[in-house]
């Protein structure tokens, strides 16, 4: 299974991106298609947050377009939600260690704990920090091949 990380998510819902198009030709991809696919419930937070802000984007997006885009994501019959399992703490504690991860890249340990615990193959973001984390694979979806 794929997940998707945040900064997918935004460029995919933000079409004043560089990176909308081909964020959201993935999107659509995934939420159309047969395979399950999944977002870390951290993404969605951290999606709101950012598209939201009104330092990050002039003009921000509206909270309830936001929410409406979320809602539309969370009715792909495909999607999962993932969220943290039982064995979390010993999951991000293990990426934090060999991944010698400090400050804001508890977040991103965060989601790769949650994308393990969960069987996710590969992440699909243009965040390299994920490389830290060898066991779940990184896709640059804006990227081609």
């Amino acid at each position: 299974m794929k997940a998707v990380d945040t900064n997918v998510l935004i460029y995919a819902h933000r079409e004043d991106s560089e990176w909308h198009a081909p964020a959201a030709v993935c999107l659509r991809q995934l939420a159309e298609g047969h395979d399950d696919w999944a977002i870390p419930w951290p993404c969605l937070h951290e999606f709101l947050a950012i598209v939201t802000h009104p330092r990050v984007y002039a003009p921000p997006t509206p909270t309830a377009q936001a929410l409406d885009q979320v809602q539309a994501w969370l009715e792909s019959p495909t999607l999962v939600v993932l969220t943290e399992s039982r064995h979390h703490w010993d999951t991000i504690r293990s990426l934090m260690e060999h991944g010698r991860v400090v400050g804001p890249l508890v977040h991103d340990a965060r989601v790769a704990a949650i994308c393990i615990q969960h069987g996710v193959s590969e992440i699909l973001t243009a965040d390299r920090d994920f490389g830290r984390f060898p066991a779940l694979k990184t896709v640059n979806p804006l990227v081609a091949t």
